[in-house]
């Protein structure tokens, strides 16, 4: 999952953000209202944790554009106001759940998850593709016969390509989603990357691989498709 952080106070931010990864979210980080609304109008994220009082545009101002412009990333609101009329502005103007501060991470996370398993998103323990296993938790790859542990990039990068293995999935998505938007990863890093998985498929004497598109992204290749 792909989370958003906006929010001035960097210290905050910064906490935020480290709370999340060691919940294996990845995320990124601005401190503006400009800045929020030009990464989230990429509508790359899974959710958006947004702070209401934020330089150049507000939080109400960043969430009302983005819905102007279709774009329905889940959206948090935080503040220190918790006003009644404060709650019913933020939710007007287009944010789904509203918090305010203090407050608990604990609280935070259960409410992004909520926020995801109403966007669709079904958690799951594993995920398979033709003679793959993927365990979620663990982050082993598997066939009958083999496992192997992934290193998280490696594991961010084939969880993408198996939960829907049929698309081609751009190599500038799993820049931004694996190394996240503020990253300088390039095209190299996730060529070396898929070179990694691909060893470890032919380690695991997998039927499947990972085909490149060129100049476009790769997508996954069953053993039933090779031999058509």
């Amino acid at each position: 999952m792909t989370i958003l952080i906006a929010e001035d106070e960097v210290r905050l931010a910064d906490a935020l953000a480290q709370i999340l990864k060691e919940q294996k979210y990845q995320t990124d980080v601005v401190y503006d209202g400009r800045d929020a609304y030009d990464y989230a109008a990429g509508g790359t994220y899974d959710v958006i944790v947004m702070d209401v009082m934020m330089p150049y545009m507000d939080g109400f101002q960043v969430v009302h554009k983005l819905r102007e412009n279709h774009i329905q990333t889940p959206v948090i609101m935080l503040t220190a106001k918790d006003t009644w009329q404060n709650k019913v502005q933020g939710l007007d103007a287009g944010a789904d759940d509203y918090m305010t501060k203090p407050f608990q991470p604990e609280e935070l996370l259960a409410r992004i998850r909520a926020l995801s398993r109403r966007q669709g998103e079904v958690v799951l323990d594993t995920l398979t593709f033709d003679d793959l296993t993927l365990n979620i938790s663990t982050y082993d790859l598997a066939t009958s016969a083999k496992s192997v542990h992934l290193g998280f990039k490696e594991f961010e990068i084939i969880r993408i390509l198996m939960s829907n293995p049929k698309a081609i999935t751009p190599k500038e998505d799993l820049i931004t989603r694996v190394w996240g938007a503020l990253s300088d990863a390039e095209d190299n890093n996730v060529e070396a990357y898929i070179s990694f998985l691909r060893r470890k498929l032919t380690f695991l004497g997998s039927r499947v691989q990972i085909g490149t598109v060129r100049k476009v992204g790769y997508h996954l290749i069953s053993g039933d498709a090779k031999d058509a």
